[in-house]
């Protein structure tokens, strides 16, 4: 088993088993969605979705298929997982994309890792899942400020993710996280769980809930919590510019 089977096996048994709450994220972002949908002008044209680390669409391709879209675009680092969104997405009445890339490459420079462009018209709906966490506090800044002149005006940014308590460290968080994957995740097995915490601990730097949200309207959005999960770790965000 390659190194991708290892970490997407792990992944999806995090999923299945509902480790990280995924399911009700699912449906606090489809919540979040359609309340924007429902606010829009009768005459507002059909939006087009960025969806940035999109992984492989397993729980998000059901509201997908039935939302009234322009186009849709995911958008991720690891080609591997594009062709399973493709699949789970299935046929839409609306364009779909692909784009092996990077995140904060597309805000700040509207291409991919490649170097092509990525949704040249203004973003309307905005979607990231587990993704910006990965990114360095200070470019998490620079996203932020980049994507808000990304976004159409009366756009939306639904933005799931794990977040540290106010005025947690880094080390207080992961430590803590740990504890909660050897104790509460036993559906895992123990190589899994080595797995989970090594990425924790080498890769994670999630953000400061509180410092997160200034830095959010610092930059030109509107923030509020649409859901918050039950472990003060997993969290989603709706973000409307200013």
């Amino acid at each position: 088993m390659d190194f991708f089977e290892r970490q997407w096996t792990s992944y999806r048994a995090i999923v299945e088993h509902d480790l990280m709450e995924h399911r009700a994220v699912a449906e606090a972002t489809a919540t979040a969605i359609q309340a924007w949908f429902d606010a829009r002008p009768t005459t507002a044209p059909p939006p087009h979705l960025l969806d940035l680390g999109c992984g492989d669409l397993a729980l998000l391709a059901p509201l997908l298929q039935r939302l009234p879209l322009a186009s849709y675009t995911g958008l991720d680092l690891t080609p591997a997982v594009l062709p399973l969104a493709q699949q789970a997405l299935g046929n839409v009445p609306f364009p779909s994309h692909w784009v092996e890339g990077d995140l904060l490459a597309w805000a700040t420079q509207g291409t991919a890792a490649e170097g092509h462009a990525v949704v040249a018209q203004p973003v309307d709906i905005l979607h990231s899942a587990f993704a910006i966490h990965h990114l360095a506090d200070a470019d998490k800044a620079t996203f932020l400020q980049a994507a808000r002149q990304r976004m159409a005006p009366g756009g939306l940014f639904v933005w799931i993710d794990v977040f540290r308590q106010a005025g947690e460290n880094l080390e207080a968080y992961v430590a803590r996280y740990t504890r909660r994957i050897t104790a509460l995740w036993p559906q895992l097995t123990t190589e899994q769980q080595e797995h989970v915490i090594s990425h924790l601990s080498r890769c994670d730097i999630p953000a400061d809930r509180q410092a997160i949200a200034a830095a959010s309207e610092a930059a030109g959005w509107q923030w509020h919590w649409g859901w918050q999960g039950a472990h003060q770790a997993e969290a989603l965000a709706v973000l409307t510019p200013a």
